[in-house]
């Protein structure tokens, strides 16, 4: 236990590590923030002046447009809102929400458009896939909405994973078990806070990269791992502990930024948000059966998660690294691969690889919480593994085989 507090002593109180977990505090609030400041809005007053607002008023204004239209997403709900957009477009003669006067879009349409975004893709054709306008969407049939989502998700699979049975069925299984009607809140209908969620997490996963990235190699840079090798616990035990040690920052660290993210955004845009389902955010399709509190979570455990295996990852190569710069070079080339991979590799083998490989959690274009939102599956023969679920897979096993692959690396470690 004493060593291990040395150990924690001896990474804490390196400037870089004060400056680094400092900055990713700082990151937590400040990226809480900056989507309220994405809303904008403007109406006419009483005396006729146009008025424009702009973040978090803007905000409070189109929810106080919505209150009456938060709660579950009722077919007769989807119904009302296809009507008002309809009667709109008709009363100006025009086909299509650009055409309309300003200021009417803000005041007629954007209070129904969350109800009614997912109808282009219930009602798309099962045979071209192409989605009619809401316009050309037939009002009584609106109410269908739920049954034809239930229909489209057939043929979307088939589709998607085209020669692959075994994913298709698994996908109708998943999204038949999601709870309907959909539960809508305007709080939680911005997929901004997600996406600065994910940007937060990598940017963690990069502080955490440097701040591991010397723990073996710059002591053999130093030489002073000459001289721990040859006292009575200097070989594996002493590798182990080094490893605890940095694993608790470094879990410690991204945990404490998660929450501190979450628990300012919520408060921020309300905890209602939390109930909104995520089929009102991304596609009306998503085959999860969770709300955005739930995935606010499964994106930090995740995270967590891959930070874990991407330090242990980091270490391993530390464990192998005689030079500190080096280490630092090679971990964080690992934290930008996923991009690389994502834009270089095709469809299959690029997906194989960033569910493989421990950063590919956190990816900027392939990650857990894009995943989620997708319809990919890892096929091998009649098994089918979605995604998110395979993210999570080669993580978890990631950890204990890099770790014990770091502790035998340090222990044969020779001294020349």
């Amino acid at each position: 236990m004493r060593i291990l507090k040395l150990e924690l002593k001896r990474i804490l109180t390196t400037r870089t590590t004060w400056i680094l977990l400092g900055i990713a505090l700082i990151l937590s609030v400040c990226m809480a923030y900056i989507p309220t400041t994405f809303y904008a809005s403007e109406y006419t007053d009483e005396n006729g002046n146009q008025v424009r607002l702009s973040g978090l008023k803007a905000f409070q204004y189109q929810k106080s447009q919505k209150a009456g239209l938060e709660g579950e997403v009722t077919p007769k709900k989807v119904r009302d809102a296809l009507e008002a957009y309809q009667n709109c477009l008709n009363e100006y003669g025009v086909k299509d929400t650009y055409d309309l006067p300003e200021g009417v879009y803000g005041e007629r349409i954007a209070p129904y458009t969350s109800l009614i975004h997912g109808l282009k893709e219930a009602f798309a054709d099962p045979k071209t896939g192409m989605a009619p306008s809401l316009m050309e969407i037939d009002l009584e049939k609106a109410e269908d909405f739920y049954s034809k989502c239930d229909e489209r998700i057939v043929t979307l699979m088939e589709a998607e994973q085209r020669d692959h049975p075994a994913a298709q069925e698994k996908a109708v299984s998943m999204y038949h078990k999601v709870e309907k009607p959909f539960t809508f809140y305007l709080a939680g209908s911005d997929s901004n806070r997600m996406d600065y969620q994910l940007l937060l997490s990598f940017m963690i996963l990069l502080f955490c990269t440097v701040i591991a990235a010397p723990v073996f190699s710059s002591e053999y840079q130093t030489g002073a791992d000459d001289i721990l090798r040859c006292t009575k616990h200097g070989r594996g035990r002493l590798g182990m502990l080094k490893i605890i040690s940095a694993m608790c920052i470094c879990g410690t660290a991204f945990a404490l930024c998660s929450a501190v993210y979450i628990i300012i955004s919520n408060c921020l845009f309300g905890w209602e948000a939390v109930k909104t389902s995520i089929q009102m955010i991304f596609s009306a399709m998503n085959l999860a059966d969770i709300n955005m509190g739930q995935l606010q979570t499964a994106t930090a455990l995740a995270g967590l998660l891959c930070v874990l295996a991407s330090v242990s990852l980091t270490l391993f190569l530390s464990s192998r690294t005689k030079n500190m710069v080096m280490s630092i070079a090679v971990s964080l080339l690992f934290c930008f691969l996923p991009v690389i991979i994502y834009v270089a590799m095709p469809n299959d083998l690029g997906t194989w690889l960033n569910c493989i490989i421990p950063t590919g959690g956190l990816g900027m274009q392939s990650s857990f919480l894009y995943a989620m939102a997708d319809f990919e599956f890892l096929n091998v023969g009649d098994f089918a593994l979605w995604t998110p679920d395979a993210y999570l897979f080669f993580e978890a096993v990631a950890i204990p085989l890099l770790i014990g692959l770091t502790i035998h690396s340090y222990s044969t470690h020779k001294i020349k």
